[in-house]
């Protein structure tokens, strides 16, 4: 709390020769160093509070000016120190403003009565005409977010969740409208109801209305030129711009919105990039990517996707060089003569396309690429295990991750192998081996619902899902060696299910735990549910290893794990890394061959590929 004191009468006799003017002079309270120099033809309504202004302001690269106000009205507002606030068109009114802050050639800065900074509304994700499932406030994550959406039925669960979530906006909310230190607002129309944390920059925004802006000194947030926000949180080291329009939207860490893309009751979260396109109702996990005018994103749950153009879809088939997307349009022919619809399994997430999506018995499939000849759907499993999209995905998306160390409120695993995705592999192997055992060695084809597999096909898929497989559990056991706890588990948790959710891979039965605790009131505040994420992720090793000790035993026929025992899973590991990286090196091969590489990138991937021998031990 800072130190006020009343103008003399010689300072407000120099306020008044620069033209300025106060409703009650008594009310204008500043601080014990303040100097009444630089302000000129500013109006003074309300309760004042004035800093210091001593210091200059960089207002473009290499020009400085003197703190001060200039030009402007003011009513109820608190200045920080060493502010420089000039050509106010409007007023700013019932504001508080941190320090060293830049605002010029704006309209209006104001708060409202019933305020409520995008924080606390209900909207509804996934289904545009239905009810709200998730409620926006500062500390939402995509965890969270995925939860509300995946137990929207749990009346007594979701009744209790938002209770605890508007303790948590009635906490938080300020009484009036705040600007942090060091922020910059510049040729700005209106900003109404908002709060904007520090080191953010505004700059040509056409209006921003209840609305929080999370920005921080290691992650600033950019408002560009003709943006529209309204009823939205914007989260740390965002940057939104170029006459983007939101409303009631959440958009997480480090995501970029330009390009007059319009969003509307939609969830953005850890680094996602819209461009040009549309979202309603869409739930845009980590990593979404949408560039295209006619792209919509609507009523749908995406992570690590890239949305092609109208019926494009981007898919991970060739992709070699930076700037080769690979994408293919649906109900366009390849140079095979096939369509095709792909469905990728990127990191530890899945996204399927087309008919594949609404057939749930094709989920034991991952890795697979759905082909269609005229009326016939043909399905190929285990495919994208071994392509180079798949293996440049691994290791681009850690290093894509711009978001700061002190603002990662959304969880991400990025292990391309781990229970949820091995799971499924076991599934997908049950099911081909399954097929195969029904209707025998000798046939060309094997029908699975309404889709056809080639033998050739199905015996790929089963030695692909192998290869796969043994790469787990041999970096498992290396990970468990390293850490020490190469011994039984210590605890059951994590032997059953796994599920992802929108990042954080997690057993199922720590999922449930956590909807047990919320519903009994044994956890008490939202910042507990947060807490709970937290933990889980912390454990996941611990919970991985449980669920891989039996992985392990059970695929070599193992009571224990030996020495030996180890050794031989070693050697098979190194045995499926390798022919994995053999697989890929001829994906690569088959990519150049057609002449969409150059001759420098595709040897710059080769001998990428050869040190892959470096990871071996």
């Amino acid at each position: 709390m800072r130190d006020y004191r009343l103008l003399s009468e010689q300072e407000i006799q120099v306020l008044e020769n620069n033209v300025c003017w106060a409703e009650d002079w008594s009310r204008v309270m500043v601080a014990p160093d303040f100097r009444p120099y630089n302000f000129h033809r500013v109006m003074f309504y309300g309760d004042i509070r004035l800093g210091r202004f001593e210091k200059k302001i960089e207002v473009a690269k290499g020009f400085f000016k003197h703190s001060g106000i200039n030009d402007a009205t003011l009513r109820n507002v608190t200045v920080g120190n060493d502010c420089l606030i000039e050509k106010v068109g409007n007023f700013i009114n019932n504001y508080t403003i941190g320090d060293d802050c830049y605002i010029s050639n704006i309209c209006t800065l104001e708060t409202l009565e019933g305020a409520s900074y995008g924080a606390g509304s209900t909207i509804s994700v996934l289904n545009e005409m239905g009810d709200g499932n998730v409620t926006l406030f500062r500390e939402l994550n995509s965890q969270l977010a995925a939860f509300m959406v995946k137990y929207n039925q749990d009346k007594v669960l979701m009744n209790t969740l938002r209770q605890l979530i508007d303790d948590e906006v009635r906490v938080t909310r300020p009484e009036r409208g705040t600007i942090g230190n060091r922020v910059k607002i510049i040729n700005t129309k209106d900003i109404t109801n908002t709060v904007i944390k520090g080191d953010c920059e505004i700059s040509g925004a056409a209006r921003l209305a209840d609305c929080t802006i999370l920005s921080s000194e290691d992650a600033s947030v950019y408002i560009g030129t003709g943006v529209i926000c309204e009823n939205s949180i914007i989260c740390d080291g965002c940057s939104i711009n170029n006459s983007v329009k939101m409303q009631d939207c959440f958009v997480g860490e480090a995501c970029q919105i330009t390009n007059g893309f319009t969003a509307e009751a939609s969830l953005f979260f850890a680094n996602s990039f819209m461009a040009n396109g549309e979202a309603c109702a869409a739930f845009c996990g980590p990593f979404s990517a949408s560039h295209h005018k006619s792209s919509l994103l609507i009523g749908g749950q995406f992570s690590f996707y890239n949305a092609g153009s109208n019926t494009n879809f981007s898919n991970h088939a060739y992709k070699m060089g930076p700037l080769h997307y690979g994408t293919l349009e649906r109900g366009s022919k390849t140079a095979s003569g096939a369509y095709v619809l792909m469905p990728a399994t990127i990191g530890a997430f899945s996204v399927c396309f087309g008919k594949l999506m609404h057939h749930p018995d094709t989920r034991n499939l991952p890795f697979s690429y759905l082909i269609a000849y005229g009326e016939t759907m043909v399905l190929v499993p285990g495919r994208n295990i071994t392509t180079v999209g798949l293996y440049r995905d691994i290791k681009k998306w850690p290093k894509r991750d711009k978001r700061s160390k002190q603002s990662k409120k959304s969880i991400i695993n990025f292990d391309w192998l781990s229970p949820f995705t091995v799971g499924e592999i076991l599934e997908g192997i049950r099911v081909l081996e399954a097929l195969r055992s029904a209707s025998g060695d000798n046939v060309t084809t094997y029908n699975f619902h309404d889709y056809v597999i080639n033998a050739s096909s199905l015996q790929k898929g089963l030695k692909y899902y192998d290869i796969a497989l043994r790469i787990y559990m041999g970096a498992v056991l290396k990970r468990a060696q390293k850490e020490g706890f190469l011994s039984e588990p210590k605890s059951e948790v994590g032997k059953g299910q796994w599920v992802d959710l929108s990042g954080l891979l997690l057993p199922q039965s720590e999922e449930q735990r956590l909807v047990e605790d919320i519903k009994s009131g044994a956890v008490e505040n939202i910042q507990q549910v947060l807490a709970r994420f937290e933990e889980i992720n912390a454990n996941y090793s611990d919970y991985r290893w449980a669920w891989s000790y039996q992985l392990i035993k059970d695929y070599y026929h193992l009571d224990r794990l030996d020495e030996t025992a180890c050794e031989r899973i070693r050697e098979d590991y190194v045995k499926a890394r390798r022919a994995w990286i053999a697989e890929i090196r001829k994906d690569a091969e088959k990519e150049f061959s057609q002449g969409d590489v150059e001759q420098e990138v595709y040897e710059n991937f080769l001998d990428q590929l050869d040190h892959e021998i470096d990871y071996e031990n």
